[in-house]
């Protein structure tokens, strides 16, 4: 843990405020590991990716909803707050919760990497790390720059014990509980 980590630039609520602000402006603000983060908006592709593996949940788990840009408490303390472009979880899982929420029933977050520096840091750094440190069962990384799909499970001692790659193309088997296997093919057709 860096002496950031231990020291946030800012109180959760302070954050909350700066976010709930930010949203009338359709900009989306995150803050992990004791940094501000502005949320890249997303292109058509990275919608379109979102609406299949949506469409994937859907079919195979109708007991479950992916919930797009839900905002989530993150670390250990819940100092941190993320707003991944999918979360997974049972339905109504979020009722009666304002725009943040604790993680508690989350199975699986989703994100899609952006073309931006920033944004791709966290997606591929800072938010495996924060989401670990949560206890989120697993972490569905699709990365358009690799061309592949990275699966995080097994949250230990802060950090996923377990990372499978799998190019565009392949089957991806999502551990349980998410339990359902992804037919990647159509991600070949959306790659750059």
């Amino acid at each position: 843990m860096t002496a950031i980590e231990d020291r946030p630039q800012m109180l959760p609520e302070a954050f909350e405020q700066l976010a709930a602000t930010a949203e009338t402006l359709d900009v989306r603000l995150e803050f992990i590991f004791g940094r501000l983060g502005v949320k890249a908006v997303p292109d058509g592709v990275h919608d379109e990716i979102i609406r299949w593996v949506t469409q994937q949940c859907m079919q195979q788990r109708p007991d479950l909803w992916l919930y797009p840009e839900r905002g989530l408490k993150v670390e250990i303390s819940g100092q941190g707050h993320a707003k991944p472009d999918g979360t997974l979880a049972p339905q109504g899982s979020f009722v009666g919760d304002g725009q943040w929420s604790d993680p508690d029933q989350v199975l699986m977050t989703v994100e899609v990497t952006s073309y931006d520096r920033d944004t791709d840091r966290r997606d591929r750094h800072d938010k495996p790390r924060a989401y670990a440190r949560t206890g989120i069962p697993v972490y569905l990384l699709i990365d358009r720059d690799a061309g592949e799909v990275v699966v995080y499970s097994r949250p230990e001692d802060g950090v996923y014990s377990f990372r499978e790659r799998h190019q565009f193309g392949k089957p991806v088997e999502l551990p349980q509980p998410v339990g359902m296997t992804l037919d990647t093919g159509l991600l070949k057709t959306w790659a750059p």
